[in-house]
């Protein structure tokens, strides 16, 4: 904590100089954790999405009702005659910081760094055959068969600069799990509507707007960027007027910013699903006194384990009502949910110690949690409140807590037995779920398939999506893909994120679905 204190007094030193300097268009904006990286094909991230952003540009993007928007592609579609090309036709007049011009070239080298093995992107191009320059504004995605739905998968894919990437040494994406770092993890060179400026990773980054950008100028001209772990210390540097902006707002504050005089909040659903992940596998589990067996391969233990969740306890205790319990991981935003899908059980503890018993654990066993403690709103009470259900059927769990820079690579490396995590739906459809997080490891999919769970029958229905036309015929799949997913309990759903921005008065903000909000967006009274 002094540490902490030490180190946002000194960001926040800075920072003063900087507004001195510059006016009241600079905007300290403070969230939970910083961007993983720079470098933006490292890790599907949103955090790191949302700074990317401001740097980077992609071809499309989503407004606030999770329509897809132009940005530097302004038009889009099937190519005539060739239902296996989508056509994008590129923005004219569009630089990169350096000056550079934006061409097809640039898309076409970052498509394919954005598909290549190292990238955290790739499952979103895995129907992606080539990517061609027909001419400086025009790109052909060629498809393995036809997919209708491609450009939902493509708005978190940004462009790069393929001169200044080759210049640096950038043909591959950085290996952010194996600790690798490359000249784009601390620096850039984008379209976007900011420039970075500086940056000292976890104390502060600070933008610039970009003058050469295309669209209008922004009224925020200048972000200095705060990752401020530590929910206390958040709020105490809004309050006192050391930042103009919150963007992850402990639950416990809410409503004591919002009766306090100079501060408003905003308040809306997030597209993403608070979830629990566990190892599927005969392999015994590396932290549980069970040696001869996985207990949680078994699918009794795995329904006493929701059957000892109180979703709603959750929502009324941890999260003081700032949640949405759902029994399926899949928001209402996305393609393939239903009411049915979203049913949970009540909570049944006898039921449940007698499935352990049935299951041939009747003392129970002993296990580990990993949960983030700066990444999604109250993660780390969540699980504390998910170790006391658990004791409460003789499931005996530690908490192992930590900063979500060093809880994701637990997960993608796959060396957690149960862990907590968020997952946003940013292409609005099932198939991203199914893509990431059911689909069985392999070199294309299953990338935060953390659990290791693999059903060969559901891989083939799941690779199937990537080309079905007959949308109808599509829904059916999701639908039936889900119905496995939900009995075989592969994740262990517990809420919807509901969000909330604080922010001083003067200045407004509203919550982004994906909680991607962009700088640029923002207005001042």
């Amino acid at each position: 904590m002094q540490k902490t204190l030490v180190r946002l007094t000194a960001a926040l030193i800075a920072s003063t100089m900087l507004v001195g300097a510059a006016n009241a268009e600079t905007i300290r904006w403070a969230r939970a954790s910083d961007a993983l990286t720079l470098d933006p094909h490292s890790q599907n991230q949103g955090v790191t999405h949302t700074f990317a952003h401001h740097i980077y540009e992609t071809l499309l993007d989503r407004d606030s009702d999770g329509n897809l928007q132009p940005r530097l592609a302004t038009e889009w579609f099937v190519k005539d005659g060739d239902p296996t090309v989508w056509v994008f036709k590129l923005r004219e007049g569009v630089k990169f910081h350096n000056g550079a011009d934006f061409t097809a070239e640039d898309v076409v080298f970052s498509f394919n760094r954005a598909r290549s093995d190292g990238s955290n992107l790739k499952q979103l191009h895995a129907e992606v055959a080539d990517v061609t320059a027909i001419d400086d504004h025009t790109v052909e995605v060629q498809m393995i068969g036809p997919s209708p739905l491609y450009p939902n998968n493509i708005t978190n894919t940004f462009v790069m600069d393929k001169d200044w990437s080759e210049e640096h040494k950038l043909q591959d994406v950085q290996d952010f799990a194996a600790g690798e770092s490359n000249y784009a993890v601390l620096n850039t060179n984008g379209t976007g509507p900011y420039v970075l400026k500086s940056r000292e990773v976890d104390v502060q980054s600070v933008l610039t707007a970009f003058e050469g950008h295309w669209a209008d100028a922004p009224a925020v001209t200048e972000i200095v960027y705060l990752p401020i772990t530590d929910a206390a210390t958040r709020v105490a540097a809004l309050l006192s007027g050391d930042v103009d902006l919150v963007q992850d707002v402990p639950v416990q504050d809410i409503e004591r910013l919002r009766n306090s005089a100079g501060f408003k909040i905003e308040t809306g659903p997030e597209n993403r699903f608070i979830y629990f992940g566990y190892r599927f596998g005969e392999e015994p589990l590396k932290s549980s006194n069970i040696t001869d067996s996985n207990p949680i391969n078994n699918s009794l233990v795995r329904e006493a384990m929701e059957l000892a969740l109180d979703r709603d306890a959750i929502k009324q205790i941890v999260m003081r009502g700032n949640s949405i319990p759902t029994g399926i991981p899949n928001p209402p935003f996305v393609n393939g949910w239903t009411a049915e899908l979203d049913a949970y059980p009540a909570p049944d503890l006898e039921k449940a110690k007698a499935l352990l018993a049935e299951a041939g654990y009747p003392d129970g066993f002993s296990i580990t949690l990993d949960t983030p403690n700066n990444r999604y709103v109250n993660d780390e009470a969540i699980s504390t409140a998910l170790v006391g259900m658990l004791g409460q059927i003789g499931v005996k769990v530690t908490l192992a807590s930590r900063p979500v820079a060093e809880h994701s690579p637990l997960v993608i490396n796959n060396q957690s037995d149960f862990y907590l995590l968020g997952w946003g739906v940013p292409t609005f459809d099932s198939a991203y779920v199914f893509n990431d997080l059911v689909h069985t490891k392999t070199d294309k999919h299953g990338t935060y398939n953390g659990g290791l769970y693999s059903n060969p029958e559901l891989d083939e229905k799941i690779i199937a999506l990537g080309t079905e036309t007959d949308l109808d015929a599509r829904n059916a799949s999701i639908a039936e893909i889900w119905e496995v997913v939900k009995a075989d309990r592969v994740l262990l759903p517990i809420h919807n994120q509901v969000l909330s921005y604080a922010m001083r008065d003067g200045m407004t903000l509203p919550v982004h679905p994906e909680d991607q909000p962009r700088l640029t967006t923002v207005t001042f009274e």
